[in-house]
């Protein structure tokens, strides 16, 4: 599922990738990715898309494409694409390769996940792919795609991206949000991506 994180571990030879990389790197030096940004990026994976046909091209090409279907990169896609570049580019994946640390308060252990009337979140950057499909993996299953961390939301599921450092990123406070309702007896399940994704049959 994690494409991301089994290239950045194979020292696949190829030029393309290796100059995506570069522009990676130089898309998120200043911690962030806007729309003109974004655009660029998508530009110079259609242009490299038919020279080079590597998986990795293909499949960031389709998440920037999705991202920007409506013509806007939002806050969320936003930071979900930073989350993405920073994985590929190497400059934050090694902290939490990548979503499976003992510093996340996941439920331990994790509960088994129904999807048929349950109310899920997404929070951090996902392997799966953009918000936007993991919400229709949920509405697929029965399930309902909640706005925010309320006492009567069933999962918070934390993206692969999601580091131990949780605390600082942006998406901290809706962790912290679920960790308090949690403590206060809440019926509430904070779970990993990847949990979720078993679950989904994905």
């Amino acid at each position: 599922m994690d494409m991301f994180a089994r290239f950045h571990r194979s020292r696949i030879g190829d030029r393309q990738v290796d100059t995506l990389i570069g522009v990676c790197k130089g898309l998120i030096a200043d911690g962030k990715v806007d729309q003109r940004e974004a655009e660029f990026l998508q530009a110079w994976l259609v242009q490299n898309r038919s020279v080079a046909d590597n998986p990795v091209i293909q499949n960031l090409l389709q998440r920037v494409d999705a991202m920007l279907q409506d013509g806007v990169l939002d806050a969320d896609e936003s930071t979900e694409l930073l989350g993405v570049l920073q994985a590929l580019s190497g400059d934050a994946s090694e902290v939490g390769e990548l979503a499976r640390t003992s510093g996340l308060p996941t439920d331990d252990p994790m509960p088994a996940v129904a999807f048929p009337g349950k109310s899920f979140l997404f929070t951090g950057t996902c392997a799966y792919g953009t918000r936007a499909q993991c919400r229709a993996a949920v509405e697929a299953r029965g399930g309902i795609n909640a706005k925010s961390v309320t006492k009567s939301l069933d999962y918070l599921v934390l993206g692969t991206y999601v580091t131990d450092s949780w605390m600082h990123e942006t998406f901290g406070r809706k962790i912290e949000k679920a960790v308090d309702y949690r403590a206060r007896g809440a019926a509430l399940a904070i779970i990993t991506e990847a949990h979720w994704a078993d679950a989904a049959g994905l």
